[in-house]
C-alpha cells in the first residue's frame, strides 16, 4: 500500500471521527470508536470545552485550534499527495515555520493579555500548520525518482 495513501487515508478518517463522534454521543449512540476518538483526543488536546466547538450540543473531542490543524492537515494531504517531488530540508522547515506563526501571534497576544479570541479564529489560525504540516511529510515520503 502506498504510504501517501494511507497516511491521507487515516487523516480523513480521523477528521470525520472527529466530526461524527459529538453527533453519536449526542444522540445516545456510545461506540467503542466513538470513546476512543475521545480518548485519542485527550491524548494530544486540552479538549477544554469552552475552547472547542460544539456539534448537536455535544463537544468536539478536540479543540477549535486542533480541529483547524486536523482539517487543513487532511485537505494539505489530499492537496499533496496528487503533486509529485520532493522539498529540501530549508524549504520544509521555512513552511513550518511560516505555518505556525498564526498560532505563535495569537498565542502571545493572548498571553499578554492584548487580545482575546474566539474559536473561530483559533480554527483560522491552526489551518496554515496544519496545511503545511501535511505538504512537508508528504514531500518528505517522495522518491528522488519523483523529484521535479
Amino acid at each position: 500500500m502506498n504510504l501517501r495513501l494511507g497516511l491521507t487515508g487515516a487523516a480523513v478518517m480521523w477528521l470525520m471521527l472527529i466530526l461524527l463522534s459529538p453527533v453519536a454521543l449526542a444522540s445516545g449512540w456510545l461506540s467503542t470508536l466513538t470513546m476512543a476518538a475521545y480518548h485519542a483526543g485527550s491524548l494530544v488536546c486540552h479538549q477544554r470545552p469552552e475552547r472547542s466547538f460544539h456539534l448537536a450540543g455535544a463537544q468536539l473531542p478536540v479543540c477549535a485550534r486542533c480541529f483547524g490543524l486536523y482539517l487543513s492537515g487532511a485537505v494539505g494531504l489530499v492537496v499533496a499527495s496528487r503533486r509529485r517531488g520532493s522539498m529540501s530540508a530549508a524549504t520544509s522547515r521555512l513552511l513550518l515555520v511560516v505555518g505556525a506563526l498564526p498560532i505563535a501571534v495569537t498565542v502571545a497576544l493572548e498571553w499578554l493579555g492584548l487580545i482575546h479570541t474566539t474559536n473561530v479564529v483559533r480554527m483560522l489560525t491552526g489551518l496554515p500548520l496544519g496545511f503545511a504540516a501535511a505538504v512537508v511529510i508528504v514531500r518528505s515520503l517522495a522518491r528522488p525518482s519523483d523529484a521535479i
